[in-house]
């Protein structure tokens, strides 16, 4: 099986480069020229404390593909999900998948575009920066997670977990795929208002003079899913249900035990901070906006996340810096 890795970025690159090292036959798809010549040209280099070692690979820009293809993983950024969904539509087998290996919950938009039959779910948690063409840091491993949308354990979802596993040997498959995807959305909350200021993940979480904020920011997404009758799951010290709880005693345990793994990490801030501090580009901030819709949906009202949202698209838009203020300004408002 040939698989299409479409997003050669940072969590497709350093995946598709540990396939390609267990001999997986992978195909690199990127937008970006310099990226994709590069690796054509010296391979894939994978840097970092958990590995380092070079690939050979093939990339291709999207206008270059033919083909038909039965495993497509999609690894790009959120706000680019349609596009590269529909981009990569006329290349999907019938008989095909699309996995989303992504933040936020694209699936729901690839679904639509492909059908629910041809759609797979991930979730990842492991570290990883693009760092230029050719080049991505590894920089600590988190938990992998693959599942089917409607929470079925089919032959395509174990053929997959074994492929995944010459990745990472502990991936799980889930019949609650969704659990674990919107447990992610509610600690992306607080690594989206980390990336406000200029503090590492490590840093923002053990810092009590804002803890409360980033314990309502999980809340919040957490209390949504709840009234929607998603069980969120967690990962990596991360525990939903102790925040749903208002278990003060467990929450701080959960949020020391993320700040314990985040220091792990040789990625000490957010690909989002990445993103505003040093690409200086638009973040993934748009993967809420249909959290925003739901919660308008039943009556649900995220304060606090309208409020960081907005913040960075101020960020994003040069109409406010990175800094501990924009956590002051917030503290004043939710004290």
């Amino acid at each position: 099986m040939r698989i299409v890795i479409w997003g050669a970025g940072a969590i497709g690159g350093v995946m598709g480069a540990y396939l390609i090292k267990a001999r997986h036959d992978i195909l690199f798809i990127d937008i970006v020229e310099e990226h994709v010549k590069a690796i054509n040209q010296s391979g894939l280099r994978i840097k970092g404390p958990v590995d380092e070692f070079m690939v050979s690979a093939e990339a291709l820009l999207p206008d270059q593909l033919t083909g038909q293809y039965e495993a497509i993983l999609l690894c790009t950024k959120s706000q680019h999900t349609r596009a590269a969904t529909e981009a990569l539509a006329p290349f999907l087998a019938d008989d095909g998948f699309v996995m989303s290996v992504q933040n936020g919950l694209n699936e729901l938009i690839i679904e639509r575009l492909v059908g629910r039959e041809r759609t797979l779910g991930a979730f990842v948690n492991f570290s990883a920066d693009y760092h230029g063409p050719g080049e991505i840091l590894f920089g600590g491993r988190g938990a992998v997670v693959i599942g089917e949308l409607d929470g079925e354990i089919t032959p395509r979802l174990t053929r997959m977990q074994s492929v995944f596993r010459d990745f990472d040997e502990n991936t799980l498959v889930t019949e609650n795929i969704w659990g674990y995807l919107w447990g992610k959305e509610a600690y992306g909350a607080m690594l989206f208002l980390s990336a406000l200021t200029q503090q590492s993940i490590a840093e923002a979480l053990s810092d009590s003079r804002y803890r409360h904020l980033y314990i309502r920011a999980a809340q919040e997404i957490l209390q949504l899913a709840d009234r929607l009758g998603i069980e969120a799951y967690g990962f990596n010290g991360f525990d939903p249900a102790v925040f749903l709880a208002e278990d003060r005693d467990g929450i701080n345990q959960s949020l020391d035990t993320l700040v314990a793994f985040n220091k792990l990490s040789a990625k000490t801030h957010s690909g989002i901070w990445r993103d505003l501090a040093v690409r200086k580009r638009k973040t993934e901030v748009i993967m809420y906006d249909p959290l925003l819709a739901e919660a308008d949906a039943v009556g649900l009202d995220l304060a606090l996340t309208r409020r960081w949202i907005a913040m960075i698209r101020d960020i994003e838009d040069g109409l406010r810096e990175q800094s501990l203020a924009n956590l002051d300004e917030l503290k004043a408002e939710f004290p």
